[in-house]
């Protein structure tokens, strides 16, 4: 029999944590590899109808409540714009100029973004465990950083939209965490994903050419195919589903391992430079990891 204490935990947040931290950490490099042949809009436009399509099926099939009712659109729409549209846009512009896993490490600055808009609107207490975990996290971060400060000096435009998508993605979370909503996550996501996609497609067909399928390469469309099915449709239902069980600072927190996994992944694939540094960071990463979610569990089990 078990303790009463261990009664309380529940793994389901942790483990969704975890697989989204390696979906959308392999996400970095494939998204390097399509846009070398794919324009920015057609890339983001595509991967939001595809994510929004999956997950509204899935929704259906699985006997949610899919249909958006009008009164809900409003909030869901304007979640949306930081939620996913702002993210999805500057992220992409961000990875186009810089190295994936750079890019990668910018963009997870997120925590600290969500962290602070947690406690200013959701009332959320900063502990000691989430500032100690949180600096380790960004104390890893700047690890990975450091040696390419050059890089950034080089392509500075390339860092201001991945701190851009950072805040914006800060938000987002920290607005769907606060939303009151009736329709279920999978249901809510799959609109934010549809709804996103509009402006995208729009300014898409005004300002690049019809991407040209065909021509795109055996690599392209393995990348393409990983991106809609899991980082775009399952990891986008994680994620937020993960916010809606755990403290939205923590969720955020909890995503550090991302530009870990992005930077290993970008040098097995796409053979961008690691190092000691590297080794450094993961252990700092993995540190703030138990503080901003092992070490807070414990001590509630009692």
């Amino acid at each position: 029999m078990r303790p009463e204490k261990f009664r309380s935990f529940h793994i389901t947040p942790y483990l969704l944590l975890g697989s989204v931290s390696l979906f959308w950490g392999l996400n970095w490099p494939g998204m390097k590899i399509i846009l070398g042949e794919m324009t920015v809009w057609w890339f983001r436009g595509s991967c939001l109808i595809a994510g929004g399509s999956i997950l509204l099926m899935l929704s259906a099939l699985s006997g949610n409540r899919w249909k958006i009712r009008l009164g809900e659109i409003p909030a869901v729409a304007f979640c949306s714009l930081f939620a996913i549209l702002g993210w999805m846009v500057f992220s992409a512009y961000g990875v186009s100029k810089m190295p994936a896993g750079r890019a990668s490490i910018i963009a997870f600055t997120m925590p600290l973004w969500a962290t602070l808009f947690s406690a200013l609107w959701l009332g959320e207490r900063i502990s000691v465990s989430k500032v100690t975990g949180l600096a380790l996290g960004l104390a890893g971060l700047g690890f990975l950083i450091g040696p390419d400060l050059i890089v950034l000096k080089r392509a500075p435009i390339g860092a201001v939209y991945m701190l851009l998508a950072a805040i914006s993605w800060g938000l987002g979370t920290i607005l769907f965490k606060k939303g009151e909503w009736e329709l279920p996550v999978i249901s809510n996501v799959s609109w934010q994903l549809l709804f996103s996609a509009a402006p995208v497609l729009l300014i898409a067909m005004m300002t690049e050419p019809l991407p040209a399928i065909e021509s795109f390469s055996p690599r392209v469309m393995v990348a393409l195919a990983y991106i809609y099915l899991f980082p775009m449709s399952f990891c986008q239902w994680a994620y937020f589903k993960t916010v809606r069980l755990l403290p939205a600072s923590v969720a955020a927190i909890g995503t550090l391992m991302v530009p870990v996994i992005g930077v290993y992944s970008s040098f097995l694939i796409l053979d961008e430079q690691v190092g000691v540094n590297e080794l450094i960071a993961l252990s700092l990463i993995l540190f703030s990891l138990v503080m901003v979610l092992l070490v807070p569990a414990w001590n509630n089990r009692g």
